[in-house]
């Protein structure tokens, strides 16, 4: 039997050979270095009892029912006419990297590919390819299928729907199949793919857990199965029957995984750092470009596009602290509402008689920088282009529309490139450095050709033009995941501008997404999607707690709103350098009312603790926060940065209404901090230095 090992500072992964498609022998914590791979098989080795076959299958890195696989199998191919195979690859040989190795397996005239490789970051990237030599359909592709601990309790996976995403599931792992499967054609709110098995006990400060994220926009279906003989195995792939024609090549898109020994928290610091340091291509590094505040217009004058109105907010936006001015929907073609010219991406005469350059200087008068909307993905059949290509559609003419429009096919050469004249001769004829890039309705159909056009029109504009940055908006958080992140640099995770609703969004988000990417905006006094009416201080806190922005009529502001506004974004200006690179922790909250976060800077000397009140107590007074990730021997200095929100019911002689503590760390991780009594909808943010 032949051993090979890859190991990251968070993960071992021990990968064996008898001669048919490798095995994970071993996936978890880190492994010794000198490891004895031989013993270490031979103590793995299962017995037999009745009612089995007299040899157990392996649970192969792609599991084959040609192998005497009982479960869900990793790849399901036929040939071009539809007959199905059952090839029964054997290990031909491996091809070592300085980071990894690919495991080739071959049957006749198919080639299995399993690539697995390590990063810096601490995760281990996996990916499937299958070669044939004569055209074959493909129904399922799984990435290298890995083996699920039997301490491991829970799963956890996450839906969603519009204005409502990433909710976690958590559910118990039980014998038999939990099968999700996205089918909209994007990776979707209703079923984002991502996913976290945890064992007992484990929680977001402490205990064993690992994650996956599939790095696929498209449709895609997750599956966890635990067999009769207690083993368990997790598969991601793209949605089945999305290779709508036959090919000779076929491939899985990436699997990131990682392993954490210190709760959620070590999963979520790893994946963040992830994809800020390793996922997302930026224009120019972020250690010297300092994330700027947005000020996008949507939800000021929606398609009334008028250029006093819009060069005032950009002059009241600047006063604020903006530093970018985002022009959203309503500036091309005819587009006086939504039912109309998508896919005509020039700019209407009517509403702009000299074109965006008079907006975009006034802009850039403020010291501001200019940004566009964008839906190229998308048509309306009132357009100019639809008249002119009905033939370049997605799916049939009688399907039922989506928000108005149909969908462009993006397989299509002829469509990618016509969109890429159009898209580049704006970005060349225009200051633009941000395109807020949307994709607001489902697909009628599951095609994986569909995603990988999508990425082809990215990565062209991002290399034709490289200095401008795209955000990847979906009806909000609709298409959130490494593999449009790998094309993007900014997502907008909800079209929900509720600070308490986003409170518990950005919280759960958080497990896998870091701050630099993930655009939060202060919306209006009354929300657009929910009606609440909430505080300015709420609002725009909430904000600060990722990329921050605004998104309101700046006229309506109130005095006292205009100055906590500048105040709390001069805050986030003054610490966003190293906000950027903190790692967003999880609290454990003891009140379930009170959802609570740390992020804290990457060498340790400070953190802010955002605790949102988000419902009311069953308790009458707050219980202790403790905080995490410190060093138990430093002493830190903590204040509340926002006293002013305490509120008269507050009656008590709570220390950090009036002064800094010092503490030391272990005192802040094992006793914490208590806040003052705070109404629903305060949001709390506590400030910390080491000294």
């Amino acid at each position: 039997m032949t051993h090979w090992r890859i190991d990251t500072p968070q993960q071992t992964l021990v990968l064996s050979s008898a001669g048919g498609i490798p095995s994970a022998l071993y996936w978890g914590p880190p492994l010794p270095a000198d490891e004895d791979l031989d013993q270490f098989a031979l103590a793995a080795r299962p017995d037999l009892t009745g009612g089995m076959l007299d040899r157990l299958p392996d649970l192969t890195l792609c599991p084959m029912p040609a192998d005497d696989w009982q479960g869900q199998p990793g790849l399901v191919v036929s040939d071009a006419d539809g007959t199905p195979r059952a090839p029964r690859f054997r290990f031909d040989h491996a091809e070592p990297s300085p980071n990894g190795l690919k495991l080739i397996s071959r049957d006749d005239d198919l080639i299995l590919t399993l690539d697995v490789r390590s990063e810096t970051t601490g995760v281990l990237v996996l990916k499937s390819t299958l070669a044939s030599e004569r055209p074959v359909r493909v129904t399922w592709l799984a990435a290298p299928v890995l083996p699920l601990p039997s301490g491991a309790q829970d799963s956890i996976d996450f839906s969603g729907r519009w204005i409502g995403e990433m909710q976690p599931q958590r559910m118990a792992i039980r014998p038999g199949i939990r099968m999700r499967e996205s089918r909209t054609g994007r990776s979707g709110q209703e079923h984002p793919p991502f996913a976290l098995v945890a064992e007992t006990g484990c929680r977001n400060t402490s205990g064993e857990a690992r994650a996956f994220s599939f790095a696929w926009s498209g449709g895609h279906r997750q599956i966890i199965e635990e067999l009769q003989d207690g083993r368990r195995q997790i598969q991601f792939g793209h949605a089945s029957g999305s290779e709508l024609v036959a090919g000779t090549r076929f491939e899985s898109a990436e699997l990131i995984v990682s392993v954490s020994t210190c709760g959620l928290n070590g999963i979520a610091v790893t994946m963040q750092r992830d994809v800020r340091d390793r996922v997302v291509r930026w224009p120019t590094p972020l250690a010297s470009r300092p994330r700027p505040v947005h000020y996008n217009c949507w939800e000021a004058v929606y398609f009334d596009h008028k250029l006093e109105t819009l060069t005032g907010m950009a002059a009241r936006a600047a006063r604020l602290g903006a530093e970018r001015f985002v022009l959203d929907d309503g500036w091309f073609g005819r587009r006086d509402d939504d039912t109309t010219s998508l896919g005509d991406w020039l700019v209407d005469r009517r509403k702009w008689p000299d074109g965006l350059a008079p907006l975009i200087s006034a802009v850039e008068a403020q010291g501001m920088r200019f940004g566009l909307w964008v839906e190229p993905e998308m048509i309306s059949e009132d357009s100019d282009l639809y008249r002119a290509h009905p033939h370049w559609i997605l799916g049939p003419a009688d399907q039922t529309r989506g928000r108005n429009q149909l969908v462009l096919d993006m397989a299509q050469a002829d469509v990618r490139d016509h969109l890429f004249a159009r898209l580049s001769a704006l970005l060349s004829e225009h200051r633009i450095d941000y395109l807020k890039w949307d994709h607001n309705r489902l697909l009628p159909v599951v095609d994986a050709a569909q995603t990988r056009g999508i990425y082809d029109l990215l990565a062209r504009l991002s290399a034709a033009h490289p200095g401008v940055e795209i955000e990847s908006c979906a009806s909000g958080g609709g298409r959130i995941d490494a593999g449009i992140l790998a094309q993007t640099q900014r997502v907008w995770l909800s079209d929900s501008n509720d600070a308490l609703e986003r409170i518990r969004i950005q919280h759960d988000a958080a497990l896998f997404l870091p701050l630099a990417v993930t655009g939060s905006h202060v919306g209006p006094r009354q929300c657009h999607t929910s009606g609440r009416m909430l505080s300015m201080s709420l609002r725009a806190r909430t904000a600060a707690q990722r990329h921050m922005g605004f998104e309101m009529d700046l006229t309506e502001l109130t005095e006292d709103e205009d100055e906590c506004l500048r105040s709390v974004t001069a805050w986030w200006k003054a610490n966003r350098d190293w906000l950027t690179f903190a790692d967003i922790q999880r609290l454990d909250s003891a009140d379930p009312a009170v959802t609570v976060e740390q992020q804290l800077a990457r060498d340790g000397s400070r953190f802010v603790v955002f605790a949102g009140q988000t419902g009311t107590s069953r308790q009458a007074l707050p219980r202790p926060l403790p905080l995490t990730g410190l060093d138990p021997a430093a002493r830190y200095r903590i204040s509340l940065l926002n006293p002013e929100d305490i509120p008269p019911q507050s009656r008590g002689p709570n220390a950090l209404k009036e002064m800094p503590l010092v503490l030391s760390g272990a005192a802040l991780m094992q006793q914490g901090v208590t806040l003052p009594v705070a109404w629903p909808g305060t949001l709390y943010m506590l400030e910390g230095e080491r000294l």
